[in-house]
């Protein structure tokens, strides 16, 4: 029987009850090499990818997890990896060549944005970095050698909103590969593969694993552009998930609609009173009406997903002292945890980024990240007040 609706794929896609024990969970084969029966055999597995011959090349967890994750994207195909930037890198080292441009949003994951900045030219690869909220940005940019544009909607952290049809439609015209990072969406509540995106990447170690226990990555398209990936740049740079971890994050997804449901509600609640406090600049988040991305957000998303970020008054000082004060709210990076999660950007995870580049990324000095979790948000908010204050 083929299921189609969310949450029944959630549960069941990529997995059925073990043909040997019954068992009605993915048993973890926490093995690293299966065994054949016969050198012919062997050279079968090894031409055709039938069947596992190491853990390097696939495993029972491993592609339960990637069934799953494709049936949830709408994609094709899936390949699982160690991290979120496991997924990013083999991906892009993959697509281009020395000599090719990339056109990608300036507002981008400060990891991604240090892999296109100053690793990439080393290989010949330039990017150009756009704000790609103005679809015409992108369009003005693209060039003669360009091969991809990659965005990120929403943006970390500052919550940027970019229309992924207009640019599903400007890569098309212009025979170029898309990409998108959809780890602060996830497919619950944004499926850019309908809209017309070629390959969507996700750190699964956020929402999709959803417990803060497993690091993972993924990215799913088209068959033949995963088997690409996966027979090339994945297997011989090694950035392999642990069966053990891709079980994990499995596990994760079965409860990702539930837990999805709520940081939708949670997170619009306690934007509505930061939004309200006097001592908060303003708040990020593309639940608001007052979001400049909020109708293009309202078109693709079904929900706007945990995550916001808000700027308190008086700068790079006062964002550390309003981190310092909370007592419920945890100061920790990630995100998309069942516990609510907050960082002051400038001085964690974009503090390796020049302070010009962080504001063309709209990272302000006392910019807080605050991925909402799963408790009360009343108790949430009680925390935020007393901290603000």
């Amino acid at each position: 029987m083929k299921y189609k609706k969310f949450d029944t794929l959630a549960i069941h896609a990529g997995e059925s009850t073990d043909p040997h024990t019954g068992a009605v969970d993915t048993p973890i084969y926490q093995a690293t090499t299966f065994a054949y029966e016969s050198a012919d055999e062997g050279a079968e597995r090894f031409a055709h990818g039938t069947g596992f011959v190491y853990t390097r090349w696939g495993n029972p967890n491993i592609s339960a997890l990637q069934e799953k994750i494709a049936a949830l994207e709408g994609g094709e195909a899936c390949l699982a990896t160690a991290t979120g930037m496991a997924a990013v890198a083999t991906t892009i080292l993959q697509l281009v060549q020395s000599g090719d441009h990339i056109v990608a949003s300036n507002y981008l994951y400060s990891a991604t944005n240090t892999l296109c900045a100053k690793y990439l030219p080393k290989f010949g690869v330039q990017t150009s970095f756009v704000d790609t909220s103005n679809p015409k940005n992108v369009e003005r940019t693209i060039q003669k050698n360009t091969k991809l544009v990659y965005i990120e909607t929403p943006s970390n952290p500052a919550l940027q909103i970019t229309d992924i049809k207009a640019i599903t439609t400007l890569s098309k015209q212009a025979g170029l590969l898309s990409l998108i990072d959809n780890t602060f969406a996830t497919p619950f509540n944004q499926k850019p593969i309908a809209l017309g995106l070629d390959l969507v990447i996700h750190s699964a170690t956020k929402f999709l694993c959803g417990h803060g226990d497993a690091m993972g990555g993924a990215v799913i398209g088209k068959k033949d552009l995963i088997e690409q990936i996966t027979k090339g740049m994945h297997r011989d740079l090694g950035g392999v998930i642990s069966p053990f971890n891709a079980w994990l994050i499995a596990r994760g997804i079965k409860t990702l609609s539930v837990r999805m449901e709520r940081h939708n509600r949670n997170a619009l609640e306690v934007a509505r009173f930061l939004q309200r406090h006097p001592k908060v600049e303003r708040v990020y988040y593309p639940g608001l009406p007052e979001h400049p991305g909020h109708e293009i957000a309202k078109k693709q998303m079904v929900g706007f997903s945990g995550v916001m970020s808000f700027e308190v008054k008086g700068g790079y000082e006062s964002g550390k002292r309003t981190v310092n004060a909370l007592k419920l709210c945890t100061q920790a990076v990630s995100l998309g945890d069942t516990r609510t999660l907050v960082c002051h950007s400038a001085s964690t995870t974009h503090s390796t980024v020049t302070p010009e580049a962080r504001r063309a990324g709209g990272i302000t000095d006392g910019l807080i990240r605050l991925s909402v979790g799963l408790e009360d948000p009343q108790d949430i908010i009680a925390d935020l007040d007393q901290a603000l204050g």
